[in-house]
């Protein structure tokens, strides 16, 4: 078990019918927690690491060095993941560092320059047995996939995949990013015709906003990976701020340790939602 490839954690998910679960590491909390909901349940978990995250730590290394030693001690399958970078020479430190799987995010770029990149992306991680997930983009625009009201074209992820030979594809059907109330709604009947048209798992990001019910329609509809950030985000820090109006004090483990324990519980109950269990 421990750390896996992005490609055969959700193959076995799409074969199962159900997704996995992708949490974002900010603090060695979040990824302490993730592996402890897996092992709780007993599925699979992407930890990613995004490009914003490198900046606040400074750099890759030491968050990326901890994060593997957290997916290799646990019992469950752990894709350690590059989320939304955009800087191709990240993604090469992140083959280096022994992650499994990186996004590549040219979803602001000119279309064809999108395309380009990405399949160059793709050749210098397959090498290394690194998955690639990509955006597709507003074509002719430069808001990206997940701007308001943008769709992703059917047609035009099918081509997006063949050009590049990305291994999941992170489409637009009605979420956004950084939604801190659940209220989005997610365009079902275009999800299932993405997944007819493309060959690749397709990946939601911007769940925060989702309802449950709202992801369980997703990943009916053929969702393989969905995003998860912003909620486990204020989950940690209304836990954090519960612990220090309650008991102050300057002992860090005391509230760290308080959040840490409120993700765990929520990570394994979105996990469990998303195998629709």
């Amino acid at each position: 078990m421990s750390r896996s490839p992005l490609t055969t954690v959700l193959a076995e998910a799409a074969a199962a019918g159900r997704a996995v679960a992708a949490f974002n590491v900010i603090q060695l909390e979040h990824a302490e927690a993730y592996a402890a909901a897996a092992e709780r349940v007993n599925l699979p978990v992407v930890m990613q690491i995004s490009e914003n995250c490198v900046r606040y730590h400074g750099s890759l290394a030491p968050i990326a060095a901890a994060t593997l030693a957290i997916a290799d001690a646990c019992s469950q399958p752990v894709v350690v993941h590059l989320d939304h970078a955009e800087d191709v020479a990240l993604v090469e430190e992140a083959v280096r560092l022994g992650m499994t799987s990186v996004m590549f995010d040219g979803s602001t770029l000119a279309d064809d320059e999108n395309r380009s990149v990405t399949r160059h992306v793709v050749e210098l991680c397959r090498t290394a047995g690194v998955s690639v997930e990509a955006e597709l983009g507003e074509v002719g625009g430069k808001d990206g996939v997940h701007a308001p009201g943008v769709r992703t074209d059917p047609a035009d992820a099918a081509r997006f995949v063949a050009d590049t030979g990305v291994d999941a594809l992170a489409v637009a059907v009605g979420s956004s990013h950084a939604m801190t109330d659940r209220t989005a709604e997610l365009d079902t009947d275009l999800i299932a015709a993405l997944h007819d048209s493309v060959p690749v798992p397709l990946v939601l990001h911007g769940s925060s906003g989702v309802p449950d019910d709202g992801l369980v329609a997703a990943v009916r509809a053929g969702m393989t990976k969905v995003n998860i950030a912003t909620h486990l985000n204020q989950v940690f820090t209304r836990a954090l701020t519960a612990r220090l109006e309650a008991a102050p004090t300057v002992d860090t483990r005391k509230y760290l340790g308080a959040a840490r324990d409120a993700v765990t519980d929520e990570a394994a109950r979105l996990m469990q939602l998303l195998a629709l269990r």
